[in-house]
């Protein structure tokens, strides 16, 4: 009997160990069963159709996927962390800003942060825009400071190896849609502006600057492009507007260009929307009525293509803004006369009014290429 209770009492430990191990295996497996499908259910859990999270630099990683749950972006930022360290190798997650859209599984959140799929914002540099204009757009977009921008655009050094004349980058900030990430600082922005600007030059213009007329200078091309593109209302006119800039240029005549004129009034904050007679007297090295030659530098990013000018000779522009006294019967609109100054101090020479133009062009979008015809120019 002593033999029976002792063997009912052996079998009766035996399954209790056999359910203890049955234990300490199920629960294991039923918790790494949960968690899996806790990281791999797609999850959101704000009620919008998306969330935008900051993360901050120098945030650890641990606090950023913490402040992801309190957003509603993970099921579990415990989880979340363990799967970043033994299943991703523990990557650094970058900072910036995010937007997540709908459900989402924590492996697909962690491989947004780890590759920095930040929110990108849009800024677009319009054809025509000034130096100061660009950078007044930018700060109230939200980009930086309008100060740390114009101290940027007036550091030439980005470019002096192209134009070592330059004193700013007025003229060397290519026209373009632009993305930029949160917090991206100011220097960045405007060394992307320029890049652009070298990428197009490069790719488009180079090589007819060195097939061009002697002595042509990058900084030449782009000051005619950007008169160039204040002046012409259409495509079509860019050739014939060029051409007469550029060959008054070669004669010593001046361009009577408007919006010369009008950029040193901007510079000097005089500018009302109104041009009067009294500015084309205005003593300015910007003043193509008083002085011939090209102005001290470009007056805006020029960035629409032109097409080489027609084979004519010609000295009068198709269209200008002020009517005038002399008029050739070519012309749609009278042409200016004018008395300019040359630089070199030369003496004055007799001129009239100037087309509002950009430049001759190269194939791409690229309006400072039109500057650089062949050796066989027309004349207007």
């Amino acid at each position: 009997m002593a033999t029976g209770k002792r063997q009912k009492k052996r079998g009766g430990c035996r399954r209790l160990a056999l359910a203890i191990l049955l234990l300490l295996f199920i629960v294991p497996a039923g918790l790494v069963g949960w968690s899996w499908w806790t990281l791999q259910r797609p999850y959101q859990g704000y009620p919008e159709p998306e969330r935008q999270v900051t993360v901050a630099p120098g945030t650890s990683a641990t606090q950023i996927l913490l402040n992801l749950q309190k957003e509603g972006v993970l099921a579990n930022a415990r989880l979340a962390r363990i799967y970043l360290i033994y299943a991703m190798r523990d990557p650094k997650i970058q900072a910036g800003e995010y937007l997540f859209r709908g459900p989402l599984s924590s492996p697909q959140v962690l491989q947004i942060l780890v590759r920095g799929k930040t929110l990108a914002h849009s800024f677009t540099l319009v054809e025509g825009m000034t130096l100061e204009e660009t950078a007044e757009q930018l700060a109230g977009l939200g980009f930086g400071r309008h100060e740390a921008f114009l101290a940027q655009m007036r550091t030439p050094q980005r470019i002096a190896d192209l134009d070592p004349e330059a004193r700013d980058l007025e003229g060397y900030l290519f026209p373009e849609t632009y993305s930029f990430a949160a917090r991206t600082s100011e220097k960045d922005i405007v060394d992307m502006l320029v890049r652009t600007f070298r990428r197009r030059f490069e790719k488009n213009v180079r090589t007819l600057l060195a097939q061009g007329s002697p002595g042509r200078s990058v900084r030449q091309v782009v000051i005619l492009a950007s008169i160039v593109e204040k002046e012409a209302k259409a495509a079509a006119e860019r050739p014939l507007i060029a051409a007469v800039y550029q060959n008054r240029v070669d004669r010593k005549i001046g361009l009577a260009a408007d919006p010369t004129v009008i950029y040193a009034l901007k510079k000097l904050g005089r500018w009302d929307g109104n041009l009067r007679r009294d500015d084309l007297r205005m003593d300015s090295p910007y003043n193509t009525y008083r002085w011939s030659g090209f102005p001290p530098g470009p007056i805006c990013s020029p960035g629409s293509p032109v097409s080489r000018p027609p084979p004519r000779r010609r000295m009068c522009p198709t269209s200008i803004s002020l009517a005038a006294t002399t008029a050739p019967t070519s012309s749609p609109r009278p042409c200016r006369n004018t008395t300019a100054t040359s630089r070199s101090g030369s003496g004055s020479t007799g001129g009239t009014g100037g087309p509002g133009a950009e430049t001759p062009g190269i194939p791409a979008s690229t309006p400072w290429v039109d500057t650089i015809s062949g050796t066989d120019r027309p004349s207007y």
